[in-house]
C-alpha cells in the first residue's frame, strides 16, 4: 500500500496544484477540494476555509459496512476492517473542531444539499475579496 501510495500522491498533488491554478486563472471566486484525509496529509494549510462533512458514529458504521466491498467479507472481519479505518483517521471530534464550518450528513440528502449550497454561496463573496487583495499584495 505505501509503495501504491508513494506512486500516487505525488500525481494526486500536482492534479490539485493544475485545478487551483486554472481556477485563479479564471478568477474563481470559489475552488472546493474534496480531501478524505486533509488533516492527516496537512493539507488544510493550503486552505482558506475548510468545510467537514460528518455523520454521527452509528451512520457513519452503517454506511461504510453497507459498501460493496466489506458487505462480501465476513461481519467480523468488515467489522475490523471498519475500525482500522477509523484508526487511520483523525477523530471526526477533532475535526469538528478544527473545522471552520460542520455539515451533518446524518440528515437527510436534501438537508446536507441545502447546507452546503448555502456554505458556498455566503463564501463567493469573501472568495472574491481575497482574489481581490492577493491580486493587490503581488
Amino acid at each position: 500500500l505505501k509503495r501504491l501510495e508513494a506512486l500516487v500522491h505525488p500525481l494526486v498533488r500536482a492534479a490539485r496544484g493544475d485545478f487551483l491554478a486554472r481556477a485563479r486563472a479564471a478568477a474563481e471566486p470559489l475552488a472546493v477540494l474534496d480531501i478524505p484525509l486533509l488533516y492527516e496529509a496537512g493539507c488544510e494549510k493550503e486552505c482558506d476555509e475548510v468545510l467537514v462533512v460528518s455523520a454521527p458514529p452509528s451512520v457513519q458504521r452503517e454506511r461504510v459496512l453497507s459498501r460493496p466491498n466489506m458487505r462480501a467479507m465476513a461481519p467480523e472481519e468488515a467489522a475490523a476492517k471498519f475500525e482500522a479505518i477509523l484508526a487511520n483517521q483523525l477523530p471526526d471530534a477533532e475535526k469538528r473542531k478544527r473545522a471552520h464550518c460542520v455539515i451533518d450528513t446524518g440528515a437527510p440528502m436534501e438537508s446536507t444539499r441545502a447546507a452546503v449550497a448555502a456554505f458556498a454561496e455566503q463564501r463567493r463573496p469573501l472568495g472574491a475579496q481575497r482574489r481581490r487583495r492577493r491580486r493587490l499584495a503581488a
